[in-house]
Formats: structure tokens, C-alpha cells, sequence
């Protein structure tokens, strides 16, 4: 680990944030499914949907596109689909960290073929060194550091997702 990028204080100032905004989004009578790729985004999903005060319901979708390295593999694999039908239903996909952009931009199209009645993006961090995505998030918790990072769900090897911080490796 090289340097502490987030601390844990920051983190969790800009989730209630975040919560805080996605509340007031959605009329209550609106159907509301939070859908959490996993897996690093299941730290950052839990505290975020403690601060949506609002009924919502949660489901999780896996999509795979690092191996044990520290680059992406550039192909995207699906894991584990949705148990909850997201047709005529708003959708927020909660994605850890958007790096080249290749998940969100393999997820999104496949995900608008079920038909939402809005699907939106929300990401913790976000390198903006994707060329172009197909949806940009419309809730962002930070800009991150061109470098790979661990803690907060993040991890290398599947380790370092305990940290309370976001971290350089």
C-alpha cells in the first residue's frame, strides 16, 4: 500500500451524500431497485442504502472483467444475474469503481433490453480514462487517481476489501 487516497471520514460523508440526493430522485409511489455489482461494490451498497431513506428494494448482478492481475482483461463475464425482474421499474446500477469502462458498457445495453422504466448509473469513483461510455453516472462519489486501488470493497487478489479506506497499491 502506498497512500491512503480516501480517507474513511471522506468516504463516508460523500455516501450519505450521495443517499441523501438518490432519496429525492424518485417519486414515492415509484417502484425503486437498487442493483449492486458485486463484488466490490458491496461495502459502498450497503452504506449507501442505509442513507436512501425511501422504500427500495436490492438485488446484485456479478460481472467479472479482472483476473488476478491489477489491468482489465477488456472482456467482460457474467457471473450472476438479477433474481428481480427490472422491467417498468426504476433501476440505479451501483458500480465500486469505473476504470476502462468496459463493464458498465457491456452491463447498461443488456440491462435497457429488460425494459426499466429508468435505469441510472451511480459509481463511488471514477478514473475517466474510459473513452467513451454509454452512460455516464449520474450520482459520482469521487474522481479517482489514475492507479489501481484497494479498501472499501476494492481489492487485489480478493484481498484488502476490509479496509475502511481507499488506498493505493
Amino acid at each position: 500500500m502506498r497512500r491512503i487516497v480516501f480517507s474513511e471520514e471522506e468516504i463516508a460523508r460523500r455516501v450519505a451524500e450521495m443517499g441523501r440526493d438518490i432519496t429525492g430522485a424518485f417519486p414515492l409511489d415509484e417502484d425503486l431497485l437498487v442493483l449492486g455489482l458485486l463484488k466490490g461494490s458491496f461495502i459502498f451498497l450497503a452504506d449507501l442504502v442505509r442513507h436512501i431513506t425511501r422504500p427500495l428494494h436490492v438485488d446484485f448482478l456479478v460481472a467479472a472483467s479482472y483476473g488476478a492481475g491489477t489491468v482489465s482483461t477488456g472482456e467482460v463475464r457474467l457471473v450472476y444475474d438479477p433474481e428481480a425482474s427490472i422491467a417498468g421499474r426504476n433501476v440505479i446500477l451501483v458500480e465500486d469503481i469505473i476504470d476502462s469502462g468496459t463493464t458498465i458498457n457491456r452491463l447498461i445495453p443488456l440491462l435497457e433490453q429488460r425494459r426499466p422504466r429508468t435505469l441510472e448509473l451511480c459509481a463511488l469513483l471514477h478514473k475517466r480514462i474510459a473513452p467513451a461510455l454509454v452512460k455516464e453516472p449520474r450520482w459520482l462519489g469521487f474522481h479517482a487517481p489514475r492507479e489501481f486501488l484497494i479498501g472499501y470493497g476494492l481489492d487485489h487478489s480478493e484481498n484488502f476489501r476490509n479496509l475502511p479506506f481507499i488506498a493505493s497499491l
